[in-house]
Formats: C-alpha cells, structure tokens, sequence
C-alpha cells in the first residue's frame, strides 16, 4: 500500500505541476468510498468515507479559498437559474461538475445525482441500491 500511495501522491503532484486545477482533483476525489473508513482525530472532517476521500477534503479546506468552495459547490441551496440570475449555460456548467463522479442508471441510462451517499435518477426515479 505504501507503494501505492507514493505512486498517487506524485501523479497527484505531477498533475498539479502541469496546470490541473486542484478545485478538478478535489470533485473528483471527494466521494470515493472504500475501506478504511470512518472517524478521524481531525475536528475539520470528522468523517471520512476512505483515505482519498480524507486526503482531498483536507486538500480542499487547506488550499481552496471560501470563494472556490461555494462557486465550485454552487450550494446545494442554490435557487434554480431562473431565479437567481445565472444563465442556462452557467446552471449546466454547475450541475455537471457537482456530477462528474455519478454513474449512469442502470434502467434508462441517464446520469444520476448524489442523494445522500447514494444516487437517485430524476429520469426514472431508480436509486442505487438505497432505500
């Protein structure tokens, strides 16, 4: 493992070093859930759902300023375009990269959104094996 992790690390830096936007690793990393997992000493993430999971949100506490968070989350809050002022284009752009780690249902095909820690089509309505 410790290979492993010494490999990650430098592809992660080498990508950094060729412009890749830490705000593009982060959203692709937050998320990922395998063993081990679980509660941390660390009071800023509490909990975490595997080692990259932890590392990239200490990555994204440390590095990103407030206004990257809430631009690159977009709030899950967020009032619709229609409502707030933001264009069609500029919606779809946020909704995609909140997405960009979701799997596509196993029904219909159409990607699905996070719905907790699991995933729900707004298509179909299928979930990923949550109830």
């Amino acid at each position: 493992v410790s290979g492993l992790m010494d490999s990650f690390a430098t592809a992660i830096s080498l990508a950094l070093q060729y412009g890749v936007p830490l705000r593009v690793l982060v959203d692709k990393f937050i998320h990922t859930r395998f063993e081990p997992n679980g509660f941390t000493t660390n009071p800023d993430v509490p909990i975490a759902k595997s080692v990259m999971d932890y590392i990239f949100r200490w990555l994204e506490l440390k590095f990103l300023s407030d206004e990257a968070k809430t631009a690159a989350t977009g709030s899950s809050h967020a009032l619709p375009a229609a409502f707030n002022g933001a264009s069609t284009e500029e919606e779809e752009k946020r909704v995609f990269a909140a997405q960009a780690d979701s799997p596509p249902c196993s029904d219909c095909g159409e990607i699905m959104i996070r719905n907790g820690s699991c995933y729900v089509c707004i298509n179909c309505g299928a979930t990923s094996g949550c109830s």
